[in-house]
């Protein structure tokens, strides 16, 4: 009697193994169903950006790209900071810029490679403690800056802060009264 259940059971699964499901109603036989293509394939990935910055024991460190008004990443004071983009990029510049909007004076270089830009920022005077600098990249010369393919890319703006305290401004020396 068992055997008898189990070969029930075994050829009621296969029975229903070999029956086809309700399939969507068909095109015309002259007609071939094709695909539409993977998005994700058609159109390559958005150029994406990363920033680094160089420690005092010489390794790095990320600093997370957020927009300014969910504040600014706080960084430990530095001289070297390494941009990497993931598309060669085109009519692009790349500047810092300090708390009163002064680009900053910076030694720059830029090395295109298949897997996108490196970009690697030196300043001849590490970045303040305590005060907030903005690094932005956007187009050279007309309104937007590309990427090798010709796909424009919206300007970038990466503000951080530089951990400490603020150091406060010597005070203006005292001016000499002449006697007479």
């Amino acid at each position: 009697m068992r055997l008898l259940s189990l070969s029930v059971v075994g050829a009621a699964a296969l029975g229903l193994a070999g029956c086809p499901k309700p399939s969507a109603p068909t095109e015309d036989a002259g007609t071939a169903a094709i695909s539409p293509p993977d998005a994700a394939l058609a159109q390559p990935a958005p150029a994406t950006f990363t920033l680094r910055y160089t420690l005092a024991d010489a390794g790095t460190e990320s600093i997370p790209v957020v927009g300014e008004e969910e504040g600014r990443p706080i960084v430990d004071p530095t001289s070297a900071l390494e941009l990497r983009s993931s598309r060669v990029l085109r009519n692009y510049r790349v500047r810092l810029f300090d708390e009163s909007d002064r680009a900053l004076v910076s030694d720059d270089t830029a090395e295109e490679s298949p897997d996108g830009l490196l970009y690697r920022i030196s300043l001849p005077t590490p970045l303040k403690s305590g005060h907030g600098y903005v690094l932005v990249i956007d187009a050279q010369t007309g309104t937007s800056m590309t990427d090798a393919e010709g796909r424009e890319i919206a300007d970038i703006r990466m503000p951080f802060q530089v951990s400490g305290e603020k150091e406060k401004p010597p005070p203006p020396p005292a001016k000499k009264r002449r006697s007479r």
